[in-house]
């Protein structure tokens, strides 16, 4: 637990305050995170933001923040400093020191003390997908999405992307999805319910561009990378050969060995085959009961070689 300690104390603690001056871009993708209610009524009060545009005042308070530090000072809620209240930028700077706290960290930068529980072998996944971008406008850097499980809380994304990877955020906008519900007469599809956090980043991160979005030199360079590290054509391969071991002894081929339109096609053939054989044989005893020869019964018809039964001369 000490080391535990030592090593936490090594890491800021208020490392996801943002900076003074936060940078435009931080305020920007801050203001483009905004939930639509919010956004809306923001408008309706001070006129719509231009895209790339933030609504941050000189000290960096959202208009959110700015009507709150207002509110209070009228109402002398205000902490104040030698008789005197906080200026809005010591104040916001006192809201985020609160804001920023660590879950299961107490204390300053000179003593910390560790109170929370240590979880060993985690299954808590931490999805990293690419920013929604409308079209025509260029991907935002100061924001990071992830998918993550119901119940993580806001806190917890802050602690464990500080505690782990070392990632200072600003803000954090979570909502939920769930899957839909199919309807009893159609056939069950699964479907994966997930949360989405959308984290505000002090420092930019650039998400890797799509092969498709690559020019062809780099999709090749990008491409050959990622069969020396993961080897992705050969798992491919691997995968394709132990289907088809399974499958041995059936007549299927490939790409359609796991489909099931094409096994329901196989079973349709072969049972249209069987049916031809019988009528066949059918036809052949009547023709011979007509001609008043005798029909000896095989044991197994459809498996001998010859299709016609063996039969004797007919009796006088």
């Amino acid at each position: 637990m000490q080391s535990l300690c030592r090593s936490l104390s090594s890491l800021r603690l208020y490392s996801t305050k943002p900076p003074r001056p936060v940078p435009d871009g931080a305020l920007s993708a801050r203001t483009a995170s905004t939930p639509l209610a919010v956004r809306l009524r923001r408008d309706k009060k001070f006129g719509p933001t231009q895209p790339g545009a933030d609504d941050a005042t000189a000290d960096g308070l959202t208009p959110t923040d700015n009507a709150r530090y207002r509110r209070h000072l009228a109402l002398d809620l205000i902490p104040k400093k030698n008789g005197v209240p906080l200026s809005p930028a010591e104040w916001i700077n006192l809201r985020n020191s609160r804001r920023s706290r660590l879950r299961g960290v107490r204390g300053g930068p000179e003593e910390l003390r560790v109170v929370g529980q240590p979880v060993y072998l985690p299954n808590v996944i931490f999805r990293l997908v690419r920013n929604h971008t409308p079209p025509g406008e260029p991907y935002n850097p100061y924001e990071a999405t992830f998918r993550i499980p119901h119940s993580v809380t806001k806190t917890d994304i802050r602690s464990y992307l500080l505690a782990v990877y070392g990632v200072k955020t600003t803000y954090i906008r979570t909502d939920n999805y769930f899957a839909p519900v199919p309807n009893r007469g159609r056939a069950r599809q699964t479907y994966k319910s997930y949360k989405r956090a959308v984290v505000g980043l002090v420092d930019p991160f650039y998400y890797p561009h799509r092969l498709e979005d690559m020019p062809l030199e780099k999709r090749e360079e990008r491409e050959k990378w990622l069969e020396s590290k993961f080897r992705l054509q050969e798992n491919k391969q691997l995968r394709k050969e132990q289907l088809l071991r399974v499958s041995k002894g059936t007549v299927l081929k490939a790409p359609n060995v796991t489909k099931r339109s094409h096994i329901l096609k196989l079973v349709a053939e072969r049972r249209q085959k069987r049916e031809e054989l019988v009528s066949q044989i059918a036809g052949e005893w009547k023709d011979m009961r007509e001609q008043g020869e005798k029909i000896v019964w095989p044991e197994n018809p459809i498996a001998r070689d010859s299709a016609v039964p063996a039969v004797t001369e007919s009796s006088s």
